[in-house]
């Protein structure tokens, strides 16, 4: 069990700022400041650079990734993928720690400040940027939400890639230059591959449960050694892609700060193939910690 998840089962309850700590999940949070900073490096390399759209970007990301958190712990909670038998970190809603109608009240405001801050981005984005921001929030809610759960149909791992990958850093990207480029996509695929690691992990670990809820994540659908295959090949890929970028002339000799975080990634690669069930909690953790480390030192390989 996780820590959160012990001190419960022995009677003690975490106070009312910690429950909400748990509810927005913050090892997860990385998933929206990475392709902001990787999109603004980027902008930087190419000679572009807006401080208050920076920061509006960022506030607006962390937010729409904690309005999703929250949308998934309450429907997860009402569908019964989270039920008292999972393996995973503590679900506030499921755990009772918070009442699931507040969750989904919590939810319904952190979308509604993402998109207050949206209108400002919007002014200087302009249209582009209302259909990224419209598109972000219906893709937080209808991941584990709605008639036709994307997560839950096999989607995840593509909805993730695109948002977490490919929207987010070249949206960010066109934020700061009003146009887009191509090393706004070259930038954006490795940050794409990590991030989406991270639901693999969530997904490999969750992979029985899931099965007896209904819940067919791509996890589900391909078994658990396609799906181990599928974290090896999405890390290193991330690895091999920032390499590319200098055979092809496209990055500094800097390219290889990225690399620095390989003593990170190899015990987690061992660990995907040899552990499951509550154990990959730890994976799953380490995973979000190395997304977050490879972001930061790619942005750096970037400015330099």
């Amino acid at each position: 069990m996780t820590d959160e998840a012990d001190a419960l089962a022995m009677g003690r309850q975490p106070g009312r700022l910690k429950a909400w700590l748990i509810a927005f999940r913050l090892p997860t949070l990385s998933a929206a400041v990475v392709p902001v900073l990787v999109g603004s490096a980027a902008a930087v390399n190419a000679g572009h650079f807006r401080l208050l759209p920076f920061f509006a970007v960022l506030g607006a990301a962390l937010l729409i990734q904690i309005g999703t958190n929250l949308a998934n712990d309450y429907f997860d909670f009402r569908t019964g993928a989270d039920s008292a038998a999972r393996t995973g970190p503590l679900r506030v809603s499921q755990s009772g720690l918070i009442a699931p109608v507040i969750v989904r009240r919590a939810a319904i405001l952190a979308f509604g400040l993402a998109a207050v801050v949206g209108l400002y981005l919007v002014e200087v984005g302009g249209w582009p940027i209302l259909l990224i921001g419209v598109l972000s929030i219906l893709g937080g809610v209808l991941y584990t939400g709605g008639p036709w759960p994307l997560g839950y149909n096999g989607l995840g791992d593509l909805l993730v890639f695109t948002f977490f990958g490919l929207i987010a850093v070249v949206g960010t990207f066109y934020l700061h230059v009003g146009q887009i480029a191509p090393i706004a996509f070259v930038t954006a695929i490795p940050v794409g591959l990590m991030v989406t690691a991270i639901l693999v992990v969530n997904n490999l670990r969750d992979i029985e449960s899931d099965r007896e809820a209904g819940k067919r994540t791509l996890a589900v659908m391909i078994g658990r050694e396609a799906t181990e295959l599928q974290y090896l090949l999405f890390v290193a890929a991330a690895y091999l892609l920032v390499g590319a970028r200098w055979l092809f002339g496209a990055a500094s000799g800097w390219f290889w700060l990225p690399w620095l975080t390989l003593p990170l990634a190899i015990p987690l690669l061992r660990a995907v193939i040899n552990e499951e069930g509550r154990s990959l909690n730890r994976v799953l953790r380490g995973t979000a910690m190395l997304h977050l480390s490879f972001g930061i030192l790619f942005a750096a390989s970037l400015l330099i």
